[in-house]
């Protein structure tokens, strides 16, 4: 089933990406840094909004992640969050510096 993705090359989606990835570079999958995407918390093809802010998170993309080696973006697919298995580690890496 094709959908019209269009706003994931818009200025307004790329400005938000952008802002996002300078707040915080940590992923919502698996809580380690360098992410270089986001995603959406609520997938839209299950209702979210595709340019609010709130449903924008960073997660590793394509590369995948540098340090667990997770492809946490394929991982999450068009699941809600709490569908996905969080990295369990020793180091709370959700907690910040």
């Amino acid at each position: 089933m094709a959908t019209n993705r269009g706003e994931l090359t818009s200025y307004q989606y790329r400005q938000l990406r952008a802002r996002i990835l300078a707040a915080s570079d940590v992923c919502i999958v698996c809580g380690h840094g360098h992410a270089t995407a986001v995603d959406h918390v609520h997938p839209v093809s299950k209702g979210g909004a595709p340019l609010d802010p709130a449903n924008l998170a960073p997660i590793h993309g394509v590369k995948g992640c540098p340090v667990c080696l997770r492809k946490c973006n394929s991982e999450k697919g068009n699941r809600p969050l709490s569908a996905v298995v969080q990295l369990v580690t020793s180091v709370d890496w959700f907690a910040g510096p």
